[in-house]
């Protein structure tokens, strides 16, 4: 799979890229955002982003078929409840997209 990374986080955009090329895929780290989004089977967003995070990101990316996942911090319900009720298709906390990744790509359709 090719998962599109939005990240502006330096430590947590390099720990989710080993992680996901560790585990066979992709990784394609997006630090800014651009015009024209990137092709991608799986979208990583970090729902604490100030300048990744947006319902028209959600939006576009669903447009595109992009399986969206998004992560914040347990503490951060209104982050999380956010990234739901915009879309997205699996919210998880921090430490479950560190720790299960694998558990948490498995539910992606296709897979």
């Amino acid at each position: 799979m090719r998962i599109l990374i939005f990240e502006d986080n330096l430590i947590w955009s390099e720990r989710l890229r080993k992680t996901v090329m560790g585990l066979g895929h992709e990784a394609v780290v997006i630090t800014r955002m651009k015009a024209e989004l990137p092709e991608g089977d799986v979208a990583i967003l970090n729902l604490g982003s100030e300048t990744l995070w947006s319902a028209e990101l959600v939006a576009g990316l669903k447009g595109k078929g992009v399986h969206l996942i998004g992560h914040a911090g347990h503490k951060e319900k209104q982050k999380l409840q956010a990234g739901r009720e915009e879309g997205v298709d699996q919210v998880v906390s921090n430490s479950t997209l560190t720790f299960k990744l694998d558990e948490v790509l498995a539910k992606v359709p296709g897979q």
